[in-house]
């Protein structure tokens, strides 16, 4: 368990040194010409304002020079990374004084209290955090409010789960009781040595067979996908101004999400599916078939929510208008609903990045309607 929650936020958020020379951006690098689209970019020193440093760039395709506008906010003189860090703090139950004093240590630079405060204003619809922060202070410390554990799974996974809104979610009702003390059970079991860990570190007899959810392969009845516009964008495109690059994209948007939305209680949740749990929803008359599978089928739910009366699912897809996450998400389901013994019809499943939102019912993928069980 991480002793102090601050440490993965400043994880993600530290700026790499500049070195004097001009250097080719790698290819992970998130930022791209703003004429040709070309990732073929080259530092070319700096320009100074009150507040920052601005990184110009020379785009190697065209020859066109630059500045990092993709990272900045509008209408905004401090660094994004500034900005989204005091509301990280302020979320997390810091009052602005120590908010400032934070920011104050970890950029070299003093921001005004009615500064920070603004922030926390204008950014409070999308960090709807803020309007349940004052009852979560009176329940947790910043330091342990959010419960982080990394997961040594064949690759290291870091689950967290908010324990605040846990506690609100329950005293809300947001879902029916018995529903969310079996979904509660699960999700604290899984720092513990009572969950199995070892099921995701089985080694397969053949390496060709080992699939993990996102690569199998599922026959499922045909339904719509509903695209529309999320919560989950707006934070996605604010949260990516801070990731460093492309593999920092997932943790930086979960950790954004996880500490100023007011409905993910948990990332990197991970899940399986036993040959045990499909037999079960074979006698139930569901409708699916896997291709060359073997089980126990091995996951992790990027986003678990709890919204809407539903127990939403969310898998953060770059480019997701390219990608089809139906059978990958159905078997995320169809997992979850089978460890804490909850019916497919009580999830909603979805992925999106920050321009994208496709969300369908996993039920519609296996069960046919008005069939008889």
């Amino acid at each position: 368990m991480l002793k102090h929650t601050l440490k993965y936020i400043s994880k993600l958020q530290t700026t790499k040194p500049q070195t004097t020379k001009p250097q080719t951006t790698k290819p992970q690098n998130l930022l791209l010409c703003p004429f040709c689209n070309s990732k073929r970019i080259k530092k070319e020193g700096k320009r100074k304002t009150k507040t920052q440093e601005i990184q110009k760039y020379r785009c190697l395709e065209c020859n066109k020079y630059f500045s990092d506008t993709q990272r900045r906010l509008k209408h905004k003189t401090y660094q994004p990374k500034i900005i989204l860090n005091a509301l990280s703090y302020y979320n997390l139950g810091y009052s602005l004084s120590q908010t400032r004093t934070l920011i104050a240590k970890r950029f070299q630079i003093t921001v005004p209290l009615t500064t920070i405060n603004s922030w926390t204003k204008q950014f409070s619809k999308i960090c709807s955090f803020s309007r349940l922060r004052q009852e979560a202070k009176r329940l947790y410390k910043p330091k342990n409010i959010i419960l982080s554990e990394k997961l040594q799974h064949k690759q290291v996974y870091n689950f967290k789960v908010h324990k605040a809104k846990l506690a609100l979610l329950e005293k809300s009702r947001e879902i029916p009781e018995q529903k969310f003390q079996a979904l509660k059970t699960y999700i604290e079991k899984i720092p513990s040595s009572k969950f199995p860990h070892h099921i995701f570190t089985i080694a397969p007899e053949n390496k060709q067979e080992e699939k993990r959810a996102s690569q199998l392969s599922m026959q499922l009845l045909n339904i719509k996908k509903l695209q529309k516009q999320n919560y989950a964008n707006h934070l996605a495109k604010i949260a990516l101004k801070i990731a460093e690059n492309n593999r920092a994209r997932h943790e930086t948007i979960q950790d954004f999400m996880l500490i100023n939305d007011s409905v993910t209680i948990a990332v990197e949740v991970p899940v399986y599916l036993t040959n045990d749990d499909i037999s079960y929803f074979k006698t139930k008359n569901f409708t699916f078939n896997f291709e060359n599978y073997r089980t126990p089928i091995t996951g992790h739910i990027d986003f678990l929510q709890i919204r809407n009366g539903l127990i939403h699912i969310l898998d953060y897809k770059p480019e997701a208008r390219k990608v089809n996450a139906i059978n990958q998400l159905t078997i995320y389901a169809l997992a979850l609903a089978s460890r804490t013994k909850l019916a497919v019809k009580d999830f909603k499943c979805a992925w999106f990045d920050e321009n994208d939102y496709y969300e369908f019912f996993p039920l519609h993928c296996v069960y046919k309607k008005g069939h008889k069980k």
